[in-house]
């Protein structure tokens, strides 16, 4: 296999073209390498591929509308190759497309993906060279056996409790929720996800915390980081079209199986790797989050945690300046404010190849590891402007289910399938 371009194994395995598909490439020039290569490969592959170039895109900042136009064609199957993000809908962010059961979605990419289920895609934000060139190239069958049984695991799931010697102890409500999986398996239109692939991920049950009182929440929020909520961060908040791919079903909880907690409840401690308004790092001290009834209530640590709030802050105070400006639907300003601070996903990598580098594509497939994230979630059900990702190291992970059984899939770190 390592003879093979890990190009091929991504056209050929993960995402099987076949003769006639229509592909669209989209890169920035940093990426033009990665590109060219799967620009080739999906020759060789009989696909009729298409290379678009954009200048590198942040957090906050839109997709070019030549991009966004290249998309709306709807390919067969797309590839979004970014240094950092592929970029904001505008149009769809102040006019949502809505799906036949009525979900709405705020980008053309994820409404084609999980909306109309008539494209499959990649995402790769923030790949490199040498991650491409290290982490593709694994055993797509045994990742695909293993987030299988994983996902098996959360069926009837009411609960998960994550603890780790680094302090971590929550407990994460899911009942109703299904677990979703990165496996490398994109061959079927409405399917997509990260490359590198491998994890299973869940979306807690949205919590009943972090009510506040209108009053003038702009000042507020400001007056919390300093006045340091002037500021527009750039980079680590989640575009709308780069998530993992979770088909967005719209489901929700089942309230007669939610447990007592109103939402996640405990601390998490992050001791791996975060992402940030700024980008991604490995942490030089943890950072500590205590979460109450489904969102984060404190932040602690150095000058990490600092960073953190200040990104929570700048998105809290961007979605009621974004309603203001009509890039928001009326009334979902607050929403988005809220869903800042919720406890969006639990995940667990399960990639060999992938090691943590301080770049979340990666970190957050690494085995020995399980990931939160602040912010949007998968369920359609919490939206957001950022979606957060933080890296707990060698967890033991703990699910409870519906008749009071107990069973552990992670014990320090290994897992236990």
């Amino acid at each position: 296999m390592k003879d093979v371009l890990p190009a091929e194994i991504i056209v050929r395995d993960v995402c099987r073209v076949k003769k006639g598909e229509r592909v669209l490439i989209v890169a920035n020039p940093e990426t033009n390498m990665i590109a060219q290569d799967l620009f080739e490969s999906v020759k060789k592959a009989g696909g009729e591929p298409v290379l678009v170039f954009q200048t590198a895109k942040n957090s906050f900042d839109n997709a070019s509308p030549e991009v966004l136009a290249s998309i709306a064609t709807n390919p067969d199957l797309c590839f979004s190759v970014s240094s950092s993000k592929l970029g904001k809908d505008p149009g769809a962010a102040a006019h949502p497309y809505v799906d036949e059961k009525g979900t709405k979605f705020m980008h053309i990419f994820d409404f084609l993906l999980n909306g109309k289920k008539s494209m499959r895609a990649v995402w790769m934000p923030g790949i490199t060279q040498e991650m491409y060139e290290r982490a593709v190239q694994i055993d797509y069958k045994e990742l695909a056996s293993r987030c299988a049984a994983l996902k098996k695991a959360y069926e009837k799931a009411v609960s998960v409790h994550v603890t780790s010697s680094g302090g971590t102890d929550v407990v994460v409500p899911v009942a109703g929720r299904k677990a979703l999986e990165d496996d490398g398996d994109f061959s079927k239109p409405g399917s997509g996800g990260n490359i590198p692939a491998g994890e299973v991920f869940i979306s807690p049950v949205v919590g009943t915390g972090n009510v506040q009182d209108e009053g003038n929440i702009l000042d507020k929020i400001k007056q919390k980081i300093g006045g340091q909520g002037d500021d527009e961060s750039e980079g680590g908040v989640r575009s709308g079209a780069e998530g993992k791919g979770a088909q967005a079903d719209g489901s929700k909880a089942e309230e007669k199986n939610v447990p007592a907690a109103s939402g996640t409840n405990g601390k998490i401690v992050f001791d791996g790797s975060m992402t940030f308004g700024d980008g991604d790092a490995i942490l030089e001290t943890p950072i500590v989050v205590q979460v109450k009834d489904g969102f984060v209530s404190d932040i602690d640590g150095g000058e990490e945690a600092a960073r953190l709030k200040k990104t929570i802050a700048d998105a809290e105070a961007k979605s009621l300046a974004m309603e203001k400006e009509g890039k928001l639907p009326e009334g979902e300003g607050s929403v988005y404010r809220r869903n800042a601070r919720n406890i969006g996903e639990l995940g667990i990598g399960l990639n060999p190849a992938a090691v943590i580098t301080g770049n979340m594509l990666e970190d957050e497939k690494a085995f020995r590891t399980c990931h939160f994230a602040i912010g949007e979630n998968y369920d359609n059900d919490a939206p957001a402007l950022i979606h957060l990702d933080g890296v707990v190291r060698e967890p033991t992970i703990e699910i409870t289910y519906e008749d009071g059984s107990k069973r552990t899939i992670l014990q320090n770190g290994e897992l236990v399938l």
